[in-house]
């Protein structure tokens, strides 16, 4: 989960002053020591670090938390309020589209650190959102550079300009002049990267801008790669001049270290965040939504759009509509499922979750919900309508069909009644719908 240890270190302090009550100069003093320990061992810059804490020292000192009945919460109140503004603010960062003619969007960074892909998931990004996005393959000197670009092209249902071999700028010139005639609004250029920051990769990136007029060049770095990362970025700024980061690989990334650096030390914002390895796994960095993941308060906003926009609609009301009807099934439990998946998993769903950092998601048993999967695709069509009619023989070969036991079939077969009396229950009390939501058992032993 991203930022695991941060999260776990910064929760630790916050409930050691909790336990304070009223809290002393001393007290605050001792905090911001293991907040700055926290933030070095998630491998933020030190300078960044070093004037983070101070920022919150000066604030918790004052008299909005000396004075408070509430001083701990006012502390975590400050170092959510820091944390969003060292990432950027309340604001996230946008790409400026231009109202006329083709926005060029130039991909730069260092070889294996996911540009060729990151430009597919932006490509297809922008055509989800109603654009006609072109991506170029400006990388002539990578092995299947072009032809990897022409096959993520092809699962994002992206076009893909090519010119071979010919000279990058060349190639981006071209590309610029096809999108005009073919009415392409956007132009991404996939260019080449290196092992390591050499003059000549430099060279080319600046001979690019210099033949088209690019929008913005917008940086991919690995966010594993921690201060690393912020390094080359502070490289690519003051050798080739970047507009934002496309910061990759952030679901695996448990410190966080980039994330909270880069702005301050390239004066740069994070655009887009790489959260797996899928081409619709890219989102918009919204700093203020981090914080509170950082600080386990949560992110229901990124929940609620990632659910709007996995969610077929049309499919969504029919399930409540048979849900009130009595009508619900092990089919529908399984669309579900399904939809579950496309949001990430479970442990996806809980790091959006208030306080979901604070739960194990082993605790959940991820591999249970395939066991499901496989039991309830192990039953005829008429027991998965009418789950009633399972005996304990066609719980024997439910089982075998899907190996698992029949104690799992019988957990299944629970959870489901358990469903279908709290959906009686919202039936005739649809105020009670809240507290049957609730619904305990689901995940229990």
């Amino acid at each position: 989960m991203a930022f695991e240890s941060l999260s776990d270190r910064l929760n630790g302090v916050f409930k050691k002053l909790r336990g304070h009550g009223k809290l002393s100069e001393g007290d605050i003093k001792a905090a911001m020591r293991e907040v700055r320990m926290a933030l070095l061992e998630a491998d933020v810059n030190y300078k960044v670090a070093k004037d983070f804490v101070a920022q919150v020292s000066e604030r918790a000192m004052g008299q909005e938390v000396m004075e408070s009945l509430t001083p701990a919460q006012q502390v975590i109140k400050i170092v959510n309020e820091e944390l969003t503004a060292l990432m950027g603010g309340d604001e996230a960062a946008r790409i400026n589209l231009k109202s006329k003619g083709p926005t060029v969007l130039m991909m730069c960074g260092l070889q294996g650190n996911g540009k060729t892909t990151h430009a597919a998931k932006l490509g297809k990004y922008y055509k989800k959102m109603g654009h006609r996005p072109l991506l170029v393959a400006c990388d002539i000197y990578r092995p299947a550079a072009i032809d990897q670009l022409q096959v993520v092209g092809a699962q994002a249902d992206v076009p893909v300009f090519t010119l071979g071999t010919q000279a990058p700028a060349q190639i981006a010139r071209q590309a610029v002049a096809h999108a005009k005639d073919y009415g392409n609004d956007i132009v991404i250029l996939d260019t080449a990267g290196r092992l390591q920051i050499d003059d000549k990769l430099m060279n080319e990136l600046v001979e690019i801008k210099n033949t088209v007029e690019v929008d913005e060049t917008l940086l991919v770095v690995d966010a594993m790669a921690g201060q690393e990362a912020v390094n080359v970025a502070d490289t690519f700024n003051q050798k080739v001049g970047i507009d934002g980061i496309i910061l990759t690989k952030t679901d695996g990334d448990t410190r966080g270290g980039a994330a909270l650096s880069v702005l301050a030390v390239t004066g740069k914002p994070i655009k887009f965040q790489g959260v797996g390895e899928k081409l619709d796994d890219l989102e918009v960095f919204h700093p203020a939504r981090m914080a509170g993941r950082i600080l386990g308060m949560g992110d229901v906003l990124s929940l609620i759009e990632k659910a709007q926009d996995v969610a077929d609609q049309k499919q969504a009301a029919e399930t409540a509509r048979r849900m009130m009807e009595n009508k619900f099934d092990m089919n529908d439990l399984l669309a579900q499922f399904a939809q579950m998946k496309k949001m990430g998993g479970v442990s996806a769903m809980l790091s959006m979750m208030p306080g979901g950092n604070r739960l194990n998601p082993e605790d959940l048993d991820e591999k249970q919900f395939v066991h499901i999967e496989a039991i309830i695709q192990s039953m005829t069509p008429q027991e998965r309508e009418k789950p009633s009619i399972i005996n304990p023989k066609r719980k024997r070969r439910i089982a075998a069909g899907s190996g698992t036991s029949v104690e799992e079939v019988n957990r299944l077969l629970r959870m489901y009644e358990q469903m279908q009396k709290v959906m009686k229950q919202v039936r005739r009390n649809p105020r009670g719908f809240m507290r049957g939501l609730g619904m305990g058992g689901f995940g229990r032993r």
